[in-house]
């Protein structure tokens, strides 16, 4: 039987936002220790909650799954830390024991097989970044504590393991003074410690620095030296081979290449136009690791125009080689004992905890776990191509570009497809090639999708991520209007139906686009930021100081957040806006969404308010994941005139209080 005549955004379509969310898991954090593989994953159907995982490698010469596969933190307990409000390396394993954060009182707990739980710490401060020390002495972490006035206190810990079983004592500070810390390694004979550290106004991807430090049986046995780095150079993942040789992943070549550190500074190991960095938004994240304690070679994911890449590297002779994979999304590489892990994601499926011993010439990627069971039909598949586009001021910019794709319907004669240009948060973070089961919600009902890199989107090198400096809410939004300006003049797209749509910072650059421009016709934002002022007033410490690069610092350069705070324009807002927001988010708080609706509604414009209780930023029940999706989608019925059944908790208001 062949497709159907439908209307776009009306297609019959094999996925739904239960689909989404069935079983739905957030992979992260593969570790290697005592012949297991350990990982972290969230559950949406669980309310978020996050668990550690773990299963027996498959014996020398075997093939196939995990054997022993099993939850091995407590029942009840959901691991994660809320330091920098992103957390990440929320536990640690050595041997038999495992260390982890637990999200109700932010404490690190102990927990060894056939005991119960011990807390190591004193409640009163949050910790995240756990790293266990080679030989099992100590456990180092980021602490984060309250201060009486001002500022949360940032600095890094050891807790000494010696004597397991005492009470939970105060930890020995290893270093204190810098605003931020993280990324810390231990060498392999447990003789140093390095670590990143940074300060207000600097995110760690505009600049940070390398430090380290002797460590003894006892503690700190001398000063901390400062090795690399500086205000204009971004470090990445600092990590110790075998004979001790430190190395870090730097962009002083205008690329995050990987660098060895000696004596007198850094020396590159490589220089290509290939990225080994990332953005460090949350705790614990690795690009790269050696091959084994007893091999020189390095095995990488390089990021080149959006996607990632397997690489191997050699250290000395600074020659890279690509491996082939299907994978175009690929972060927290593990590699040790002869295995590597990885989370990764492919064009046609979901994102999945892949394992395989040594290099991959040697054996072919075990899929351990995928992020879902839902497979979507390959007839119904859109698969993102890369485009560049030319923008404002003779730049480029790129975006991953979906046409709807459907297995029983198409689109009437003559009709265009509506399009729906994403805007990814961060700001400075990226979008993938990788398959995202949200993107394929919306092509399989008839829209064309354009996922979209503006200037400041990391893995183009640092000239591109620099484009934002000082002009956030220009450059991005004028990005995200040139790419659905150029997919309407090119006849791919319905130029009378554009949406945009954005979380985070992606909704600052949403709702700018809605106010300061005419391309779109309608648009939702997710947790979306309408007061710059109000963002720097509210936020929380690790972004206190971002806009001081995005835009200026206060109150010299006040006339530009009064200039690109939509809140202060929305006189010129002309169409319907979808706001969704967590209650408890301390990113982008409530009353920023709140203020924008507001005038929404005293101007009489169609718009939605969709508040959900425990949220906080970013949603992570599944019951609100879905909410957001068919929420968004009955708006855009409703705006641009197709059916779609409208979901429980979403109205579209138009009319004045």
């Amino acid at each position: 039987m062949g497709a159907r005549s439908q209307g776009c955004g009306s297609w019959d379509s094999p996925i739904s936002s239960a689909d989404l969310v069935r079983g739905a898991l957030r992979l992260s954090t593969p570790r290697i220790e005592a012949g297991r593989l350990f990982w972290l994953e969230g559950r949406p159907e669980e309310g978020g909650r996050q668990v550690v995982m773990t299963g027996a490698l498959p014996g020398r010469g075997a093939r196939g799954a995990l054997r022993d596969v099993r939850e091995v933190s407590p029942p009840g307990v959901s691991v994660r830390t809320r330091v920098h409000e992103y957390g990440g390396g929320a536990y640690a394993v050595h041997r038999e024991r495992l260390f982890y954060v637990d999200d109700s009182d932010q404490r690190i707990y102990l927990q060894q097989a056939g005991a119960g739980r011990q807390p190591l710490v004193d409640a009163g401060a949050s910790y995240a970044d756990l790293v266990a020390s080679p030989d099992g002495r100590w456990l180092f972490a980021v602490q984060e504590r309250p201060r009486a006035a001002g500022e949360p206190e940032n600095r890094l810990v050891a807790i000494s393991l010696a004597a397991s079983t005492r009470p939970a004592a105060t930890p020995t500070v290893v270093a204190e003074g810098h605003d931020f810390y993280a990324s810390l390694v231990v060498s392999p004979r447990a003789d140093r410690v390095a670590w990143l550290a940074w300060d207000h106004p600097n995110m760690p991807w505009n600049g940070n620095l390398l430090e380290t430090r002797a460590w003894g049986p006892e503690g700190p046995s001398g000063p901390v030296h400062r090795r690399a780095g500086g205000a204009r150079e971004s470090l990445f993942q600092p990590r110790f081979r075998a004979d001790g040789t430190l190395f870090v992943v730097s962009d002083r070549s205008g690329w995050w290449n990987l660098n060895r550190v000696e004596e007198g500074g850094l020396s590159a190991v490589h220089e290509d136009a290939f990225e080994l960095g990332r953005p460090q938004w949350s705790f614990g994240m690795s690009t790269w690791a050696f091959l084994g304690d007893a091999s020189p070679r390095i095995l990488a994911s390089a990021t080149e125009e959006g996607v990632d890449h397997l690489i191997e590297l050699d250290p000395e002779t600074g020659e890279s080689r690509r491996r082939p994979t299907a994978f175009r999304s690929i972060h927290d590489l593990e590699s040790r004992a002869g295995w590597v892990a990885c989370v990764a994601g492919e064009a046609g499926r979901p994102a999945s905890l892949q394992l395989w011993r040594g290099g991959l010439s040697e054996t072919e990627p075990i899929c351990v776990r995928a992020a879902s069971a839902f497979e979507i039909p390959p007839e119904s598949l859109s698969v993102g191509a890369h485009r560049t586009f030319p923008s404002a001021g003779g730049r480029d910019t790129h975006a991953f570009v979906y046409a709807p794709r459907s297995a029983t319907s198409v689109a009437r004669p003559g009709e265009k497809p509506p399009l729906l240009v994403k805007s990814h948060g961060g700001p400075t973070a990226s979008t993938t090639a990788a398959l995202d089961p949200r993107i394929q919600f919306w092509t399989s009902r008839g829209f064309a999708v354009a996922d979209v890199n503006y200037g400041g989107s990391s893995g183009y090198g640092r000239a591109y991520r620099d484009l934002l400096e000082e002009r956030w809410g220009l450059v991005d939004v004028e990005d995200c209007v040139a790419v659905a300006s150029a997919l309407a003049e090119e006849g791919s797209v319905d130029g009378e139906r554009l949406a945009i749509s954005g979380g985070s910072a992606g909704g600052y650059t949403t709702l700018c686009a809605l106010t300061f421009h005419e391309t779109f016709a309608a648009g939702a934002s997710h947790y979306g930021i309408g007061d710059l002022e109000a963002l720097v007033r509210d936020t929380h410490k690790f972004e206190s100081r971002y806009t001081d690069w995005l835009v200026g610092p206060l109150p010299e350069t006040r006339s530009r957040y009064v200039e690109r705070s939509p809140i202060h324009h929305a006189s010129r807002l002309a169409c319907p806006v979808i706001f969704f927001q967590g209650l408890e988010d301390r990113v982008v708080p409530p009353n920023q969404a709140e203020a924008m609706v507001e005038v929404l509604a005293q101007r009489g414009l169609a718009h939605a308010y969709v508040a959900f209780e425990g949220e906080q930023h970013g949603f992570r029940r599944a019951e609100n994941i879905r909410t957001a999706l068919d929420g968004e989608l009955y708006f855009y019925a409703s705006v641009f005139g197709f059916e779609a059944p409208r979901p429980a908790g979403v109205a579209v208001v138009a009319e004045r209080p």
